[in-house]
């Protein structure tokens, strides 16, 4: 190995509202030697998400734990097994690992997953959003055929995905909400949204309801707040809501709360069940989520929306900018 200094970002100190550049520093380093046991790997890509902006914050409501001042943050990253003695693992094999933003990576072997190389069209497209998104279609909303679904926050990593997913079991009208009409256009012509709410343009109980003229079987909710009501209180006899994130208090500026207001009668009265659900209790669908992915990547029935910025020095705007809303689908840094 030729190198022998790399670059990781670290947290130069906490947020006190948006997510802006100076809270990063970029740092050069020497590149570890692996000792028995352990992985050193050249990182190739990683993706960031909107859960990151809660790691900021000293303290967090997410079973992950807060990134630490001065120190390196961390993420889902895909890379290139350099060395790893004492392992199964051999050079030049593709893991994937949770100590990204950095250019190697030094970790225990059982803190990497070997991946098939071959699996997927582009090594990136295991950075996706999908097995989540596959969850709440699947598991949290029970999306059945001829359901008509709301998704929030449809235009993100996830929602850009669960989409894609609630056609594949069956939805007869898929409806997604997102923060402007750029986003909202493109939801529909290129992803297969059959109508789309947008935030800020009018009350989303009205926008919706004129969306949904029969109400809703099943919501994907990665917002809350105003969102939720909304699909609360259009959502039919029956109807299923899988609560998957919160980016209404997630992405808060001033760092509230975006409570909801529930009339637990009117829920019972229509049997409307709300499931909170979070990958880490369905692991099992990661590997099925990859081939499901990799096959439609393949034969064009799944499509992978994202954005893609080159090199580790733009990962703090990457991350500003998925925050900010800037783009749709995931967001990976190629590094």
């Amino acid at each position: 190995m030729t190198n022998r200094t790399y670059r990781e970002v670290r947290l130069a100190a906490r947020p006190t509202g948006p997510v802006t550049d100076d809270l990063f520093e970029i740092v050069e380093v020497p590149v570890p030697e692996p000792g028995p046991g352990q992985v050193l790997v050249r990182n190739t890509h990683m993706g960031l998400g909107a859960v990151m902006r809660s790691l900021m914050d000293e303290h967090n409501d997410v079973p992950i734990p807060s990134y630490e001042v001065g120190a390196p943050l961390h993420g889902h990253a895909i890379g290139e097994v350099v060395a790893a003695p004492g392992t199964d693992l051999n050079p030049g094999d593709l893991v994937e690992h949770q100590l990204g933003w950095r250019e190697y990576a030094l970790l225990d072997a059982d803190a990497a997953t070997r991946l098939d190389p071959d699996l997927m069209p582009d090594p990136a497209a295991y950075l996706s959003q999908g097995a989540t998104a596959l969850m709440g279609i699947e598991r949290g909303a029970e999306v059945r055929p001829g359901d008509t679904v709301f998704v929030t926050g449809a235009a993100g990593g996830v929602g850009t995905l669960a989409g894609q997913v609630a056609r594949q079991f069956g939805a007869a009208r898929v409806i997604g909400s997102t923060g402007s009409q750029q986003k909202a256009d493109r939801l529909i012509k290129e992803l297969g949204y059959d109508a789309v709410v947008i935030r800020g343009a009018g009350p989303i109980e009205e926008q919706l309801r004129e969306a949904a003229p029969d109400g809703i079987d099943a919501v994907f909710d990665n917002v809350g707040g105003e969102q939720l009501e909304a699909a609360l209180a259009l959502a039919n006899r029956d109807a299923r809501v899988a609560i998957v994130g919160a980016l209404a208090s997630q992405l808060s500026p001033d760092g509230t709360t975006a409570k909801v207001a529930v009339d637990s009668l009117s829920l019972l009265i229509r049997s409307i069940t709300l499931r909170g659900i979070a990958l880490y209790k369905h692991l099992d669908l990661i590997p099925q989520w990859n081939r499901r992915f990799a096959a439609g990547l393949r034969d064009g029935t799944l499509t992978f929306p994202h954005a893609r910025l080159q090199g580790l020095e733009q990962a703090p705007r990457a991350l500003r900018e998925l925050t900010e809303g800037r783009h749709l689908g995931a967001v990976v840094v190629e590094l």
